[in-house]
Order: structure tokens, then C-alpha cells, then sequence
């Protein structure tokens, strides 16, 4: 038996039960014994020193859980991140931190999705120029930290 008649038997109508009801897709809701894991609420470290405070940003602009957006904020940072004064750091800290969803963030700053006000800022729309990638860079790999 050659690999096309394996696979034509694996994919073929015949061996799909239509009797059973097609999966949508569709999450199932967690059992009631399951919780979701609290996340803090966002504060903002008031008093943190500069250099800190943007070490930190270049850190949690890497560890973003989701590949695009640790690409994408990662790049961000080790262009922009140095020359941020305080307001325009602090705009950042609460657009990295403050949505629960890192999606969120990505689908803002490619235009899938509206930016909510609280978010429209200079910080975003330097991420969304940003993002546009006008000079065609490789941004296929994150900088090095030092």
C-alpha cells in the first residue's frame, strides 16, 4: 500500500462517522472545579528609577507569551525604548501590561482592530508606524539585550 492510498483512505468520507455531530470548533466552557488564574491589576510603579524602569520594559517586551508580539514589541523597544522620556514611558508600561491579552495588543497595532481611547497615544501610533515596516527590515529575530 503506497502513502497516496493511506492517506486517501484517512481523508476519504467513508471513514467519517456522520452520525456524529461535527465539532464547531468552539471552546468548551472549563469545569466548574477549573478557575482561571487572577491576574493582578496593573499599578504603576511610582518612584522607580529611569534606568530601571526601561530595563524592565525591554524585558517584558520580550517575554510576551506569543511569539508576534515578542517579535514585534521586542524590536519596538531596542529602537525606541532609550530615547522614551518618562511620559512616553509610562504610556508604554500601561499599553504592555495593562490588557490581559497580548492578541489585543497586536490586533491594535496592525489595524485589525480599533484602538481603544485609553490606548490611542503617541506610544501607539510610533508602534503602528512602527509596525508598517516602511524600510523593510528583518525583524525575524529578537536584539540582543547588551
Amino acid at each position: 500500500m503506497t502513502w497516496s492510498d493511506v492517506s486517501a483512505r484517512c481523508f476519504s468520507d467513508r471513514y467519517v462517522d456522520k452520525d456524529k455531530p461535527v465539532d464547531s470548533g468552539e471552546m468548551h466552557p472549563a469545569p466548574e472545579h477549573i478557575q482561571e488564574p487572577m491576574i493582578p491589576p496593573y499599578e504603576e510603579k511610582v518612584g522607580e528609577p529611569i534606568h530601571l524602569k526601561k530595563a524592565r520594559l525591554m524585558y517584558q517586551s520580550r517575554k510576551r507569551g506569543m511569539l508576534e508580539n515578542g517579535l514585534l514589541l521586542s524590536t519596538f523597544a531596542h529602537q525606541y525604548l532609550a530615547s522614551m522620556n518618562a511620559s512616553q514611558l509610562s504610556l508604554y508600561d500601561k499599553l504592555i501590561n495593562l490588557p490581559t491579552n497580548d492578541w489585543e495588543i497586536y490586533y491594535w497595532a496592525t489595524g485589525v482592530r480599533p484602538v481603544p481611547e485609553e490606548f490611542q497615544n503617541e506610544i501607539m501610533d510610533m508602534l503602528q508606524q512602527f509596525v508598517k515596516n516602511e524600510d523593510r527590515e528583518n525583524r525575524c529575530l529578537q536584539p540582543n539585550l547588551h
